[in-house]
């Protein structure tokens, strides 16, 4: 009986203190600071594992445990501290908080430490239940509320569920291993499509917000053509290993896309911005898409390797584009005025110089490859350095207003 009530006495206590604990109060907090630590280490291990210094993973290594973690890692921790943050703020309806909070942390942490160790099948289904449990988080209060504008974020968090199981079993070899890279370049198509809705939402709302009288013009074509481009070439990509889409094709496909998303990118007006550097972090980042899909043309007509239009999307928009979201819903939501100081253009900064490193030195520079990703992975490392510098310290502590 002693050891049972001090057992409760203890579960208790720490039930209590986490809780009450400001780390644990709203979404972004635990997760801004996971995906932080993780961007620490996850390129810097991957770049040891890739100069041969470490050995790969029992269960994932090499090329498959870097491009599953920096999506279903690091990019997923973002896009669920972001999502449960934000639908709070959508619905008016809470988010878990607290113990359910830590819950969802500790979940992700554990498929973070068996993606590497195994066993197997143990580390895919640990790694693939959060989608699902972020899913029904957010969910529940999107339809009390009948927020019908958010349903399409639902499906693209069942999307990416679906790919991240497809992952997992052609890695296992359940389906053919093949599936794997369709798995992962679809998953960062599902994120593009992502980046467009939710940038494409926040970026003109909070430059009219910060730029008196400023009224942007919105063109549904436009809109429906640059996600629906996108959404295309998701689809497409899907069905690659059954049906070929010809080059010209593609090379059509992503020149039209790019051309309605810079067209898009203009209508935003991003030139308004510059005097707001947490402003016009935004449209900088967004700017990747275009890139991306350039790059993406160029390497479907044979002249560059898809291996820049990979990282122009995920170092160039993904990352640019998360940070510059951590940054600024971390100020505000801990009650900071929207400005960046040093610190945040310091980590935006260097963020953009590892994509302009990784991407255009491997273009122009092939025989400097290996010094152009060590150089790109320094650089990554020194803007996640500067941002949990500035950020770990408020995330983990009450709201300052």
């Amino acid at each position: 009986m002693g050891t049972d009530a001090a057992g409760t006495g203890v579960g208790a206590s720490l039930r209590r203190y986490v809780d009450n604990a400001p780390l644990f109060s709203l979404g972004f907090r635990p997760f801004y600071l996971l995906a932080g630590l993780f961007a620490l280490l996850a390129v810097p291990l991957w770049i040891a594992s890739w100069l041969g210094v470490v050995q790969p993973g029992s269960y994932l290594g090499g090329m498959s445990w870097h491009g599953h973690e920096m999506v279903f890692g690091f990019a997923v921790a973002v896009i669920t501290g972001f999502l449960l943050t934000a639908v709070r703020n959508w619905t008016g309806l809470p988010t878990p908080n607290g113990a359910a909070l830590a819950g969802l942390a500790l979940l992700w942490l554990l498929a973070r430490v068996l993606m590497f160790t195994g066993p197997h099948v143990i580390a895919a289904i640990t790694d693939a239940a959060l989608l699902p449990a972020l899913g029904l988080a957010i969910g529940v209060p999107i339809w009390k509320s009948r927020n019908a504008r958010n349903y399409k974020i639902l499906l693209l968090l069942a999307a990416l569920l679906a790919l991240n199981v497809m992952f997992h079993l052609a890695h296992m070899n359940f389906v053919s291993a093949a599936m794997e890279r369709t798995a992962l370049l679809g998953a960062l198509d599902l994120i593009a499509i992502l980046i467009a809705v939710v940038g494409g939402r926040v970026i003109p709302a909070f430059t009219e917000n910060a730029i008196p009288g400023l009224k942007l013009r919105h063109v549904p074509a436009v809109e429906i053509a640059a996600v629906g481009l996108l959404v295309l070439v998701f689809a497409a990509g899907l069905l690659g290993p059954w049906f070929q889409v010809p080059a010209a094709a593609w090379v059509a496909l992503m020149l039209l896309a790019a051309t309605a998303h810079a067209v898009r990118l203009m209508l935003w007006q991003p030139w308004k911005t510059r005097r707001n550097a947490l402003l016009w972090m935004l449209p900088a980042a967004y700017a990747w898409m275009v890139v991306t899909l350039v790059l993406r043309a160029l390497a479907e007509a044979g002249m560059i390797s898809p291996i820049a239009a990979t990282h122009a999307l995920t170092v160039g928009a993904m990352s640019g584009l998360m940070l510059a979201m951590m940054m600024r819903s971390a100020l505000g939501h801990t009650g900071r005025p929207l400005a960046a100081g040093p610190s945040e253009l310091a980590a935006f900064v260097l963020v953009q110089l590892a994509a302009i490193v990784r991407v255009f030195a491997g273009i122009a520079w092939p025989e400097h490859y290996q010094a152009s990703v060590m150089t790109s992975g320094a650089l990554w490392l020194l803007a996640f350095v500067v941002f949990l510098a500035r950020f770990a310290p408020m995330l983990v502590r009450a709201r300052v207003a």
